[in-house]
């Protein structure tokens, strides 16, 4: 089903040439950042863009795993990421 928001966790993983990002819940939404801001801007955009193409196949989106359920490694962090999808369905249809 189709929402206009969706909140989902990353995994950030800091490493000494960058952070890698992952979504446990969206197997292939991957995507990275050199510095926090960077990364987050770059989780959204990923998150946004899986979540789109999720929609469009008819694919099911899986309801997000809770935080506590996550066990991040030493250098990695649990982030919360949000996507707004209307403006980014509208700007897709766009192009």
């Amino acid at each position: 089903m189709k929402r206009d928001r969706y909140i989902y966790p990353a995994i950030f993983d800091y490493e000494e040439d960058g952070i890698s990002i992952e979504f446990p819940d969206l197997p292939g939404c991957l995507t990275s950042g050199n510095t926090d801001a960077e990364a987050l801007r770059m989780a959204k955009d990923a998150l946004a863009l899986h979540l789109y193409g999720m929609e469009q196949d008819g694919e099911e989106i899986p309801q997000p795993t809770p935080v506590s359920q996550l066990r991040p490694k030493t250098n990695q962090a649990v982030v919360l990421v949000d996507v707004w999808m209307r403006p980014f369905r509208d700007e897709m249809e766009q192009r």
